[in-house]
């Protein structure tokens, strides 16, 4: 009995320790992949070679019943994660233009100024008007905040931006997004493996939501939110630490663990330390439901009477130049129900 508990263990620990080669060479091969200078072809090279170690140390290993090749991965693997410790974040790339500028702000007392607020008009995703500006917004006139997110294809993913709404109609919505470098594309694989930094965009309604909509063909909802002033205030104002903070230092984009939700639940629960953990933070096609479970959401109607409500797609791709885009989105959603 006695030796047949060892010989468990010890198929156990084989297989563990197997399994750990397996996971760590597969994240090891892929973090070559995207991070090794070069070209494609180097790149592709590199991790195939790594590959190849591997596969022959763990032959080795189980031909010659020895941990001494799981002992030789470990050490060389030990190296890699120094390497890859190294890879530092930068402000200073050639960066594609809606993103080549970061957001700062000041804040004195109620006034707060906001420089590289984006205002492009957008032809097509590769030609806009490009145009930055300062813009001063009095947080005394905030009155609304407002959850909107963009879907492209997956009812699971979307992209979640928040616009702040002031007394005389304007708005701003903040947008933790990745900083792409000029022709690099978005991969999801790639966010979590160093290849993007995290940027927060500053940008009109007419710009971040309607090239979404109107350009891009995604599908946007928009959701007002139940908060009180001194909690919009604080999250406005917690948007520009993130800015402020990121502008000195630069941070990587994480698909799972630093995205445009994820950032934002960080910093509400700065203002309540109950906020509940949810997986519609990750999944996040699935924030409406999360958010009207915490009650930030209108529970006066069902769920999905707000998202029927909240679908603006149509009526900004219905919009004309000229319109006062933040209330032809809005038409309809603040109607009262019965």
């Amino acid at each position: 009995m006695t030796n047949k508990l060892r010989m468990i263990g010890r198929i156990a620990i084989i297989v563990a320790m197997m399994l750990v080669t397996f996971c760590s060479g597969v994240w090891a091969a892929l973090a070559l992949w995207y991070q090794l200078p070069g070209n494609l072809i180097g790149r592709t090279i590199g991790s195939a070679v790594w590959v190849i170690v591997v596969i022959a140390l763990v032959t080795l290993a189980i031909a010659r019943r020895s941990w001494l090749p799981l002992a030789a991965y470990a050490a060389i693997y030990a190296l890699l994660l120094v390497w890859w410790a190294n890879i530092a974040p930068s402000n200073n790339r050639l960066w594609a233009d809606d993103v080549s500028r970061l957001l700062t702000g000041t804040v004195e007392r109620s006034q707060v100024t906001l420089h590289n607020v984006r205002d492009f008009t957008w032809h097509a995703d590769d030609n806009y008007d490009a145009r930055w500006e300062t813009r001063r917004y009095d947080l005394d006139q905030l009155v609304s905040a407002d959850a909107v997110l963009s879907y492209w294809g997956n009812a699971a993913i979307a992209h979640a931006m928040i616009s702040f709404g002031f007394a005389d109609g304007s708005h701003v919505v903040f947008s933790v997004e990745i900083r792409k470098k000029r022709g690099q594309q978005y991969s999801a694989i790639g966010g979590f493996f160093k290849q993007f930094e995290t940027i927060l965009v500053a940008a009109d309604e007419r710009d971040i939501i309607r090239v979404r909509t109107n350009v891009r063909g995604e599908d946007d909802y928009l959701y007002p939110l139940r908060m009180d002033k001194p909690a919009m205030r604080e999250l406005f104002l917690s948007y520009v630490r993130v800015a402020n903070r990121l502008a000195v230092t630069p941070a990587f984009y994480n698909t799972i663990t630093s995205n445009c939700t994820t950032i934002v639940y960080r910093m509400a629960r700065q203002i309540d330390p109950g906020l509940p953990w949810h997986i519609g933070l990750l999944l996040t096609g699935y924030l409406p439901e999360y958010l009207y479970k915490v009650g930030a959401l209108d529970q006066g109607m069902p769920i999905a009477e707000l998202r029927q409500r909240g679908r603006i797609t149509e009526r900004a791709r219905n919009s004309k130049v000229g319109d006062d885009f933040s209330g032809v989105i809005r038409g309809g959603i603040d109607e009262p129900h019965p």
